[in-house]
Protein backbone atom coordinates (compact mmCIF):
# COMPACT_ATOMS: atom_id res chain seq x y z
CA UNK A 1 0.00 0.00 0.00
CA UNK A 2 1.52 3.23 -0.77
CA UNK A 3 1.05 5.73 2.06
CA UNK A 4 -0.49 9.38 1.24
CA UNK A 5 2.28 11.82 2.02
CA UNK A 6 2.50 14.12 4.72
CA UNK A 7 2.23 18.04 3.25
CA UNK A 8 2.96 20.55 5.58
CA UNK A 9 0.23 22.98 6.55
CA UNK A 10 1.08 26.39 4.21
CA UNK A 11 1.43 29.36 6.58
CA UNK A 12 -1.35 31.34 7.21
CA UNK A 13 0.15 34.62 5.12
CA UNK A 14 0.09 32.38 2.36
CA UNK A 15 -3.08 30.34 2.48
CA UNK A 16 -5.26 31.01 -0.89
CA UNK A 17 -8.46 32.75 1.31
CA UNK A 18 -11.88 31.36 1.38
CA UNK A 19 -13.86 33.47 -1.05
CA UNK A 20 -17.61 34.37 0.34
CA UNK A 21 -19.22 31.93 -2.27
CA UNK A 22 -18.51 29.16 -0.51
CA UNK A 23 -20.32 29.55 2.50
CA UNK A 24 -22.72 27.05 3.23
CA UNK A 25 -25.49 26.96 6.04
CA UNK A 26 -25.05 24.48 9.03
CA UNK A 27 -27.01 21.20 9.23
CA UNK A 28 -30.23 22.18 10.92
CA UNK A 29 -33.96 21.19 10.61
CA UNK A 30 -36.04 18.11 11.50
CA UNK A 31 -35.46 16.24 8.23
CA UNK A 32 -31.78 16.03 9.00
CA UNK A 33 -32.36 14.91 12.37
CA UNK A 34 -34.09 11.89 11.06
CA UNK A 35 -31.93 11.03 8.47
CA UNK A 36 -28.80 11.68 11.59
CA UNK A 37 -31.02 9.05 13.70
CA UNK A 38 -31.38 6.51 10.62
CA UNK A 39 -27.68 6.59 9.26
CA UNK A 40 -26.38 5.96 12.87
CA UNK A 41 -29.27 3.36 14.12
CA UNK A 42 -28.58 1.20 10.68
CA UNK A 43 -25.06 1.43 11.07
CA UNK A 44 -24.90 2.95 7.68
CA UNK A 45 -21.42 4.91 6.10
CA UNK A 46 -22.21 8.33 4.03
CA UNK A 47 -19.74 9.73 2.16
CA UNK A 48 -21.55 12.89 3.21
CA UNK A 49 -19.64 12.45 6.66
CA UNK A 50 -16.67 10.62 5.03
CA UNK A 51 -16.10 13.01 2.34
CA UNK A 52 -16.74 16.29 4.35
CA UNK A 53 -19.40 17.55 1.84
CA UNK A 54 -19.97 21.03 2.00
CA UNK A 55 -24.07 20.00 1.18
CA UNK A 56 -24.68 18.01 4.05
CA UNK A 57 -26.66 19.97 5.47
CA UNK A 58 -28.83 21.24 2.25
CA UNK A 59 -29.06 17.21 1.57
CA UNK A 60 -30.05 15.63 4.39
CA UNK A 61 -32.53 18.32 5.36
CA UNK A 62 -33.94 17.60 2.25
CA UNK A 63 -34.56 13.94 3.42
CA UNK A 64 -31.41 12.32 1.00
CA UNK A 65 -28.21 11.47 1.76
CA UNK A 66 -25.41 9.52 -0.56
CA UNK A 67 -24.87 6.00 1.24
CA UNK A 68 -21.12 4.36 1.06
CA UNK A 69 -21.00 0.72 0.95
CA UNK A 70 -18.28 -1.82 1.83
CA UNK A 71 -17.00 0.31 5.12
CA UNK A 72 -15.11 3.13 5.31
CA UNK A 73 -11.47 2.69 5.03
CA UNK A 74 -10.42 2.63 1.70
CA UNK A 75 -7.25 1.14 0.02
CA UNK A 76 -6.56 3.68 -1.80
CA UNK A 77 -4.60 7.14 -0.80
CA UNK A 78 -6.02 9.60 -3.17
CA UNK A 79 -4.27 13.50 -2.49
CA UNK A 80 -7.72 15.05 -2.40
CA UNK A 81 -9.99 12.76 -0.32
CA UNK A 82 -11.02 12.78 3.28
CA UNK A 83 -12.33 8.94 3.20
CA UNK A 84 -9.21 7.03 5.90
CA UNK A 85 -6.64 5.02 4.38
CA UNK A 86 -5.62 1.57 5.48
CA UNK A 87 -6.89 -2.05 5.96
CA UNK A 88 -10.96 -2.50 5.21
CA UNK A 89 -12.94 -4.62 7.55
CA UNK A 90 -14.10 -7.78 6.16
CA UNK A 91 -16.72 -7.61 3.97
CA UNK A 92 -20.34 -7.23 5.71
CA UNK A 93 -22.92 -9.28 3.60
CA UNK A 94 -26.01 -7.74 5.46
CA UNK A 95 -25.30 -4.89 3.98
CA UNK A 96 -26.88 -4.72 0.94
CA UNK A 97 -30.31 -5.41 3.02
CA UNK A 98 -29.39 -2.49 5.24
CA UNK A 99 -28.96 -0.17 3.08
CA UNK A 100 -32.16 -0.98 0.80
CA UNK A 101 -34.05 -0.66 4.36
CA UNK A 102 -32.47 3.05 5.68
CA UNK A 103 -33.74 4.08 1.67
CA UNK A 104 -37.47 2.73 2.33
CA UNK A 105 -38.06 4.56 5.44
CA UNK A 106 -36.10 7.40 4.38
CA UNK A 107 -38.70 7.19 1.40
CA UNK A 108 -35.53 8.04 -0.80
CA UNK A 109 -37.12 8.59 -4.39
CA UNK A 110 -33.50 8.45 -5.85
CA UNK A 111 -30.69 7.08 -4.03
CA UNK A 112 -26.77 7.11 -4.57
CA UNK A 113 -24.67 4.36 -3.37
CA UNK A 114 -20.80 4.84 -3.98
CA UNK A 115 -17.86 2.71 -1.95
CA UNK A 116 -14.38 3.57 -0.83
CA UNK A 117 -12.25 1.32 -3.22
CA UNK A 118 -11.13 -2.45 -2.16
CA UNK A 119 -8.76 -3.38 -4.33
CA UNK A 120 -7.30 -6.51 -1.58
CA UNK A 121 -10.58 -8.26 -2.97
CA UNK A 122 -10.72 -10.31 -6.16
CA UNK A 123 -13.92 -9.16 -6.92
CA UNK A 124 -13.34 -5.49 -6.02
CA UNK A 125 -16.38 -5.31 -3.80
CA UNK A 126 -18.55 -6.07 -7.26
CA UNK A 127 -19.97 -8.94 -5.52
CA UNK A 128 -22.06 -6.38 -2.80
CA UNK A 129 -22.65 -3.75 -4.96
CA UNK A 130 -25.18 -6.05 -7.38
CA UNK A 131 -26.57 -7.19 -4.14
CA UNK A 132 -27.01 -3.79 -3.25
CA UNK A 133 -28.40 -2.80 -6.48
CA UNK A 134 -30.67 -5.75 -5.88
CA UNK A 135 -31.62 -5.67 -2.66
CA UNK A 136 -32.28 -1.41 -2.96
CA UNK A 137 -34.88 -2.45 -6.17
CA UNK A 138 -36.82 -4.96 -4.44
CA UNK A 139 -37.33 -3.67 -1.52
CA UNK A 140 -37.92 0.18 -3.48
CA UNK A 141 -39.09 -0.83 -6.86
CA UNK A 142 -40.01 2.68 -7.22
CA UNK A 143 -36.60 4.26 -6.71
CA UNK A 144 -34.47 5.18 -9.10
CA UNK A 145 -30.07 4.50 -8.49
CA UNK A 146 -26.97 6.07 -9.26
CA UNK A 147 -23.98 3.99 -8.49
CA UNK A 148 -21.11 5.84 -8.22
CA UNK A 149 -18.42 3.03 -8.51
CA UNK A 150 -14.72 2.23 -8.60
CA UNK A 151 -12.50 1.54 -11.17
CA UNK A 152 -12.03 -2.21 -10.08
CA UNK A 153 -8.71 -1.95 -11.26
CA UNK A 154 -9.64 -2.35 -14.56
CA UNK A 155 -11.10 -6.23 -14.22
CA UNK A 156 -14.00 -5.78 -16.56
CA UNK A 157 -15.37 -8.78 -15.06
CA UNK A 158 -16.36 -7.11 -11.92
CA UNK A 159 -17.49 -3.94 -14.06
CA UNK A 160 -20.43 -6.15 -15.35
CA UNK A 161 -21.55 -6.83 -12.70
CA UNK A 162 -22.62 -3.64 -12.03
CA UNK A 163 -23.48 -3.15 -15.88
CA UNK A 164 -25.93 -6.56 -15.20
CA UNK A 165 -27.50 -5.28 -12.19
CA UNK A 166 -28.64 -2.14 -14.36
CA UNK A 167 -28.94 1.25 -12.27
CA UNK A 168 -30.54 4.21 -13.87
CA UNK A 169 -27.00 5.98 -14.29
CA UNK A 170 -24.03 4.92 -13.26
CA UNK A 171 -21.26 6.90 -12.42
CA UNK A 172 -17.28 7.13 -11.98
CA UNK A 173 -15.28 10.24 -11.49
CA UNK A 174 -12.31 11.30 -13.59
CA UNK A 175 -11.54 13.10 -10.88
CA UNK A 176 -8.88 15.50 -12.49
CA UNK A 177 -7.28 16.32 -15.76
CA UNK A 178 -4.45 13.81 -17.38
CA UNK A 179 -1.49 15.71 -16.12
CA UNK A 180 -2.71 16.08 -12.56
CA UNK A 181 -3.92 12.10 -12.27
CA UNK A 182 -0.53 10.27 -10.84
CA UNK A 183 -0.75 13.47 -8.32
CA UNK A 184 -4.13 13.61 -7.22
CA UNK A 185 -5.37 9.98 -7.86
CA UNK A 186 -2.02 8.16 -6.54
CA UNK A 187 -3.44 4.37 -7.61
CA UNK A 188 -5.45 5.19 -9.99
CA UNK A 189 -4.98 5.57 -14.43
CA UNK A 190 -6.47 8.50 -16.80
CA UNK A 191 -7.35 6.23 -19.67
CA UNK A 192 -8.14 3.33 -17.31
CA UNK A 193 -11.08 5.34 -16.15
CA UNK A 194 -11.93 6.62 -19.82
CA UNK A 195 -12.21 3.13 -20.36
CA UNK A 196 -14.73 2.51 -17.68
CA UNK A 197 -16.99 5.18 -19.04
CA UNK A 198 -16.43 3.45 -22.47
CA UNK A 199 -17.53 0.12 -21.05
CA UNK A 200 -20.64 1.37 -19.37
CA UNK A 201 -21.88 3.42 -22.45
CA UNK A 202 -21.28 0.23 -24.53
CA UNK A 203 -23.25 -1.90 -21.75
CA UNK A 204 -25.92 0.06 -22.18
CA UNK A 205 -25.83 2.47 -19.66
CA UNK A 206 -26.34 5.97 -18.83
CA UNK A 207 -22.67 7.30 -17.68
CA UNK A 208 -21.72 10.26 -15.49
CA UNK A 209 -18.44 11.68 -14.38
CA UNK A 210 -16.90 14.14 -12.29
CA UNK A 211 -13.95 16.75 -12.59
CA UNK A 212 -12.67 18.86 -9.62
CA UNK A 213 -11.02 22.19 -10.20
CA UNK A 214 -8.67 24.34 -8.08
CA UNK A 215 -5.69 21.67 -8.04
CA UNK A 216 -3.62 23.91 -10.33
CA UNK A 217 -5.09 22.74 -13.90
CA UNK A 218 -5.95 25.31 -16.72
CA UNK A 219 -8.95 25.51 -18.83
CA UNK A 220 -7.54 24.36 -21.70
CA UNK A 221 -6.78 20.87 -19.63
CA UNK A 222 -10.22 20.98 -18.38
CA UNK A 223 -11.90 21.64 -21.25
CA UNK A 224 -10.03 18.38 -23.00
CA UNK A 225 -11.06 16.47 -20.12
CA UNK A 226 -14.57 17.25 -20.67
CA UNK A 227 -14.03 16.59 -24.27
CA UNK A 228 -12.08 12.90 -23.45
CA UNK A 229 -15.57 11.88 -21.62
CA UNK A 230 -17.46 12.80 -24.15
CA UNK A 231 -15.90 10.86 -26.68
CA UNK A 232 -16.12 7.92 -24.42
CA UNK A 233 -19.64 8.21 -24.07
CA UNK A 234 -20.05 10.22 -21.10
CA UNK A 235 -23.61 11.82 -21.09
CA UNK A 236 -23.04 14.14 -17.77
CA UNK A 237 -20.70 15.58 -15.92
CA UNK A 238 -20.01 17.55 -12.68
CA UNK A 239 -17.73 20.43 -12.35
CA UNK A 240 -16.80 21.55 -8.49
CA UNK A 241 -14.34 23.25 -6.13
CA UNK A 242 -11.52 21.18 -5.27
CA UNK A 243 -11.99 22.02 -0.78
CA UNK A 244 -8.78 20.70 1.10
CA UNK A 245 -10.01 18.22 3.62
CA UNK A 246 -7.27 18.28 6.19
CA UNK A 247 -3.61 20.07 6.69
CA UNK A 248 -2.19 16.77 5.53
CA UNK A 249 -4.01 16.65 2.02
CA UNK A 250 -3.37 18.43 -1.41
CA UNK A 251 -3.84 22.27 -1.36
CA UNK A 252 -6.26 24.65 -3.23
CA UNK A 253 -4.43 26.30 -5.60
CA UNK A 254 -6.88 28.53 -6.32
CA UNK A 255 -10.91 29.54 -5.64
CA UNK A 256 -12.64 29.10 -9.21
CA UNK A 257 -15.26 32.17 -9.60
CA UNK A 258 -19.02 30.90 -10.70
CA UNK A 259 -18.68 32.74 -13.80
CA UNK A 260 -15.72 30.26 -15.04
CA UNK A 261 -17.83 27.27 -13.69
CA UNK A 262 -20.60 28.95 -15.72
CA UNK A 263 -18.63 29.07 -18.96
CA UNK A 264 -17.28 25.45 -18.80
CA UNK A 265 -21.42 24.54 -18.07
CA UNK A 266 -21.72 26.06 -21.88
CA UNK A 267 -18.50 24.69 -23.28
CA UNK A 268 -19.65 21.03 -22.19
CA UNK A 269 -23.13 21.79 -23.59
CA UNK A 270 -22.05 22.82 -26.54
CA UNK A 271 -19.62 20.11 -27.44
CA UNK A 272 -22.76 17.69 -26.70
CA UNK A 273 -22.26 16.61 -23.56
CA UNK A 274 -26.48 15.90 -21.93
CA UNK A 275 -26.07 17.18 -18.84
CA UNK A 276 -23.19 19.55 -17.27
CA UNK A 277 -23.76 20.06 -13.59
CA UNK A 278 -21.01 23.27 -12.93
CA UNK A 279 -20.90 25.41 -9.52
CA UNK A 280 -18.18 25.97 -6.78
CA UNK A 281 -20.31 23.72 -4.53
CA UNK A 282 -21.14 20.96 -7.00
CA UNK A 283 -20.18 17.24 -5.77
CA UNK A 284 -20.26 14.09 -8.04
CA UNK A 285 -24.23 13.28 -6.39
CA UNK A 286 -25.49 16.73 -5.99
CA UNK A 287 -28.93 17.17 -7.79
CA UNK A 288 -28.58 14.17 -8.87
CA UNK A 289 -32.05 13.23 -9.49
CA UNK A 290 -31.71 15.41 -12.23
CA UNK A 291 -28.75 13.33 -14.06
CA UNK A 292 -31.43 10.21 -14.81
CA UNK A 293 -33.29 11.70 -17.46
CA UNK A 294 -32.01 12.23 -20.63
CA UNK A 295 -32.27 15.72 -22.65
CA UNK A 296 -29.84 18.72 -22.09
CA UNK A 297 -31.24 20.58 -18.71
CA UNK A 298 -29.42 24.04 -18.32
CA UNK A 299 -32.05 24.86 -15.81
Amino acid sequence: MQELPVLAAEPATTRVKKPDWLRVKLPIGENYKQVRNLVDTHKLHTICESGNCPNMGECWGAGTATFMILGNICTRSCGFCAVATGRPDPVDNDEPQRVAEAIYLMKVKHAVITSVDRDELKDGGSIVWANTIKAVRALNPDTTMETLIPDFRGQWENLQRIIDAAPEIVSHNLETVERLTKQVRIQAKYHRSLEVIRRLKEGGMRTKSGIMLGLGETKEEVVQAMQDLYDNGCDVVTLGQYLQPTPKHLPVVRFVHPDEFAELREIGYNMGLDYVEAGPLVRSSYHAEKHIVSGRNKG
